[in-house]
């Protein structure tokens, strides 16, 4: 007696068999490719005749943007700005009894603009070290902050500068105003 097992057992292999013989052999439709046949003689180049009558097409005529050309040879010089000489004109103290109204925190918190009057020692003092301080801390600054930093650096020297002239001039408290806008520029400079 053969056994079911066994018979199952040939019957898959020879399925696989089949299988694989299939495969392995490709589909017949596949496309053959023709070989040509081996040339032994050399064959001569024929040499093909121009036509004599060729369209002439000409190439339209482009005139070129002008070349610019420099004038002077460099960078063209820049006028300074000459400064306008400032006249000051103290005016001679008059005497006049009004009531001043009280100040209200709104103007302190900005500054009260001064009239360049009578300033007490102290004030004079407070803003020669303030201006000193600032042209000590404005020399420290390296090289490359102050190129990075033009525009900001040449508004702490303007400050400076104003704030130098209206202590010559006795202003003490203008000028300890305008070094302390010089010195809040700066300290956010130095950021």
């Amino acid at each position: 007696m053969i056994c079911k097992c066994n018979i199952s057992r040939r019957l898959a292999s020879a399925t696989l068999c089949f299988g694989l013989i299939v495969g392995l052999a490709g589909c017949r439709h596949k496309t053959q490719i023709a070989t040509l046949p081996k040339v032994l003689a050399p064959v001569e180049l024929v040499d093909i005749p121009e036509p004599e009558n060729l369209p002439m097409i000409e190439a339209p005529v482009v005139k070129p943007p002008p070349v610019p050309v420099l004038t002077s040879a460099g960078r063209p010089k820049r006028e300074k700005k000459k400064p306008t000489p400032k006249v000051v004109v103290a005016p001679e103290p008059v005497q006049v009894a009004s009531v001043t109204p009280p100040v209200s925190a709104e103007e302190t918190a900005i500054g009260a603009l001064t009239a360049g009057g009578e300033a007490s020692p102290q004030t004079k003092q407070e803003a020669a070290d303030l201006i000193a301080s600032i042209e000590k801390r404005l020399n420290a600054l390296s090289a490359q902050k102050t190129e990075d930093e033009k525009a900001q650096v040449s508004k702490v020297k303007n400050f400076l500068k104003d704030s130098q002239e209206a202590l010559k001039s006795g202003d003490a408290e203008g000028a300890k105003t305008l070094a302390t806008k010089a010195k809040l520029l700066l300290d956010d400079l130095e950021k």
